[in-house]
């Protein structure tokens, strides 16, 4: 575990800049930064911007120098760099372009959306998360599904569009915003669909029959099954969303979360999630309890 520093060379604001990152963890950045007294506004996704007057101070609280191209490399060994293409600019007008293709008649909409799931107090609940539960979406959709799938596309775009850390007291309000929003714009029988589908997301146990709850619930656990840089990504996001919570309490609520996932049986119900991710995703699972 170490906190990495490069060189001031980056120009902005009439000075030049510094990355500050960690080798371990986004926990592990954000208490570094804290204790030296740096502002959370000059976090960018996956390091701190500072200015060159504050790097030798930094490198004597324990910041360790490395070039900028020993730096990057770190941070992508380390599993947390965010990729160019998942930055809010790029990533709010990708998102954009799907809203359009699902809802055109409602842009106001999908902006409205794309700016609760921008709010700054979400490390993992954020735009990343939502074009990674469509992407998922993109692979588990069938021709078959076409009845289900603007109710599945619909519920996955409200599923966590309000977060504040309160399990199932987020879900309920998600649907209930689902509801307000959607009256009048599509049929009634959808409106109750996705509002039935984002309580689902409380639990991720759909009835055997629900194959609108199967392709929705095994698309929001998708994280699960990442390669390890990614699944590392997902945990010291959720370590972040949580900071206020005391580390040993974290840990016991962490562990509670990993064994009633482990105990899903199936973990996905889609027959390409079980063939796909089923067993990368119990390795993470198990991987991650372990540690704790």
């Amino acid at each position: 575990m170490a906190v990495l520093i490069d060189p001031p060379t980056w120009p902005a604001h009439g000075t030049v800049f510094s990355h500050l990152v960690s080798t371990s963890s986004l926990e592990e950045l954000h208490a570094f930064a804290a204790a030296a007294g740096i502002p959370r506004r000059a976090f960018d996704e996956d390091h701190y911007d500072v200015p060159e007057r504050r790097y030798r101070d930094l490198v004597a609280q324990g910041a360790q120098e490395v070039a900028g191209v020993e730096l990057v490399r770190a941070l992508i060994a380390s599993g947390l760099r965010v990729p160019a293409r998942r930055r809010a600019p790029k990533l709010r007008a990708a998102l954009m372009t799907r809203w359009d293709a699902l809802l055109p008649a409602v842009p106001g909409l999908g902006r409205e959306l794309l700016d609760r799931w921008a709010e700054g107090h979400r490390e993992y609940h954020n735009p990343a998360h939502l074009l990674a539960v469509l992407e998922a979406l993109d692979v588990l959709l069938e021709p078959a599904d076409e009845p289900v799938r603007g109710a599945v596309l619909l519920a996955a775009w409200f599923h966590d569009a309000v977060y504040e850390g309160v399990a199932g007291q987020d879900e309920r309000a998600s649907a209930s915003l689902a509801v307000q929003r959607l009256h009048g714009i599509v049929p009634d029988a959808v409106v109750r669909d996705v509002e039935r589908l984002v309580l689902l997301t409380a639990t991720h146990e759909p009835a055997p029959e629900d194959r609108a709850g199967h392709l929705l619930c095994d698309a929001d656990l998708a994280v699960l099954a990442g390669a390890p840089e990614d699944y590392a990504r997902y945990v010291a996001a959720i370590r972040a969303e949580y900071r206020h919570v005391p580390r040993q309490a974290f840990t016991d609520g962490r562990r509670a979360v990993l064994k009633r996932l482990l105990g899903l049986d199936p973990l996905y119900r889609t027959t390409t999630a079980q063939a796909e991710w089923a067993g990368r995703a119990r390795s993470n699972l198990a991987q991650e309890l372990e540690s704790l």
